[in-house]
């Protein structure tokens, strides 16, 4: 019986001690110049920020797996999936409609609000409006690239349905 009691205590213990170490990771992570891995994370600190009057030639991220952006209101990072096609980038988020994504995923909401965001990659900081696409004859070329790049079964009814949201990055607007 003694033995019962302390393995229950020593089990409540180290559950004491991983929700606390999870608490202390997420909050750090709030200060933290970008995202910890999937952790989101504050806003940008470093990095050059590249304003061109001409965009840029995209076609560079079409085989880099994945990049940090951040949202300006509120100010939070992120690592995500990019997909470029014919020059243009885009950010997928699935699982929309699932009960962890409706938990986890409160940044394409806000990016459906305002779509203000930066765009890090390699160090540069390109400045983006954040731009959701729903339909057209894009949707179904970017579930295939979604599909190749990632692996993941994506379909155009996933965006039809709500499951699988799909932002366009495109410049911001002046002013």
């Amino acid at each position: 019986m003694r033995i019962l009691r302390w393995l229950g205590k020593f089990l409540l213990s180290v559950i004491a001690i991983v929700v606390v170490i999870a608490v202390v990771v997420l909050v750090a992570a709030r200060f933290h110049d970008g995202p910890l891995g999937i952790v989101a994370g504050g806003p940008f600190k470093s990095g050059e920020t590249v304003n061109s009057p001409s965009e840029p030639d995209w076609r560079f991220v079409h085989d880099v797996p994945t990049v940090e952006f951040q949202l300006l209101s509120p100010q939070r990072s992120r690592t995500t999936w990019i997909l470029e096609i014919d020059g243009k980038i885009y950010i997928p988020s699935g699982y929309m409609n699932s009960t962890l994504g409706r938990i986890w995923k409160h940044w394409p909401i806000e990016a459906e609000r305002d779509g203000r965001a930066l765009l890090r990659v390699d160090g540069k900081i390109y400045p983006r409006q954040l731009v959701r696409i729903q339909s057209g004859d894009i949707v179904g070329r970017l579930t295939q690239e979604l599909s190749r790049k990632y692996g993941a079964p994506a379909t155009p009814a996933a965006v039809e349905s709500g499951n699988l949201w799909l932002f366009e990055l495109t410049p911001r607007p002046a002013g």
